[in-house]
């Protein structure tokens, strides 16, 4: 991957969708741990019913752009959203399980370490790191390691969701590193089509080699799921996916930090989850170790030459 390419200033429409954004995707972690089934079954449905909503719409408006992306130089712009589709199959297949192993704070803060995953790539792109994001990195792992340490001394299951969780970061930021590119010239329901087709045909797969039952839930696990696939992944990650055109990936990692408290507070306030006391020092150091490296990592950003982006109107037509 290259540098990313020069964005359009940022505009009101963008702040708007990112609120939303932030608010939708805060809804994930408690309806996940709320659902009776299966994480992997949950993490299938949330995309095949994304694509059943967005695709007839995507195929009648966007064919040319469809199939610019098999032929020429658009078949790179096609291997990254593929690729992108591959990274957020990975990243539901580790975090989604880790909401029902460990804590929804627990899970959604150590989900939270995307951003310094986010840097580590900036790093192999061939940007240099100034000292103040190698230290907020070392803060951020001594905080995983205190927040985990807690949940390791409660129970072993917990401890395992941790470390998912943390793997589910590590994804994610491969994920938005890969949209980042693919959202320089492809419009978001393009992107975002191809992005959960693939995700969702990967899921599908390990959902039936590894036996994971798809159907035969109770109605408020189907409510759950669609209001996944309403909130978390249409107006979560689908307007996130619409902000990477004037938003740069690390800063929007690091406001997928605000995530944390939102999930937190629903999961206190719907499910009763307060998070564990000897948890909460680890937690707050993990995230102040995540802000320092977004924080130093703004400063290395470069501007290469400007890339033609489709304009179009909204969030989720563009």
């Amino acid at each position: 991957m290259s540098t990313v390419p020069h964005r359009p200033p940022l505009d009101p429409l963008t702040v708007g969708v990112v609120v939303v954004a932030v608010a939708a995707v805060s809804s994930s972690a408690p309806l996940v741990a709320f659902a009776a089934a299966p994480a992997l079954a949950i993490a299938f449905w949330r995309n095949l019913l994304s694509v059943a909503v967005l695709g007839p719409f995507s195929l009648a408006r966007r064919r040319a752009e469809f199939r610019a992306l098999t032929v020429g130089a658009g078949r790179r712009e096609g291997l990254y959203c593929v690729l992108s589709g591959v990274a957020l199959a990975a990243h539901f297949a580790t975090w989604m399980p880790s909401a029902q192993l460990t804590s929804v704070a627990a899970a959604t803060a150590l989900g939270a370490t995307q951003p310094v995953w986010q840097g580590l790539i900036a790093r192999w792109q061939g940007r240099r790191l100034p000292v103040a994001v190698w230290a907020g990195i070392a803060v951020a792992v001594v905080g995983a390691a205190l927040a985990t340490g807690a949940d390791f001394g409660a129970s072993g299951r917990a401890f395992a969701g941790d470390l998912l969780a943390v793997a589910g970061g590590m994804f994610a930021a491969v994920y938005t590193a890969f949209g980042e590119r693919a959202r320089a010239t492809i419009s978001t329901t393009t992107y975002t089509t191809i992005c959960y087709g693939i995700c969702a045909a990967i899921l599908l797969v390990v959902c039936l080699l590894g036996g994971v039952r798809l159907h035969g839930y109770d109605g408020g696990t189907w409510l759950a799921i669609l209001g996944l696939v309403a909130g978390a992944q249409l107006l979560g990650h689908s307007m996130f996916n619409y902000a990477l055109r004037r938003i740069s990936a690390t800063t929007i990692s690091v406001l997928i930090l605000l995530e944390a408290p939102g999930a937190a507070l629903i999961a206190w306030v719907w499910l009763g989850q307060l998070p564990r006391p000897l948890a909460l020092p680890g937690l707050a150091l993990l995230l102040a170790g995540v802000v320092v490296v977004v924080l130093g990592g703004a400063r290395t950003g470069r501007r290469p030459e400007p890339v033609a982006v489709p304009a179009d109107a909204g969030p989720l037509v563009e």
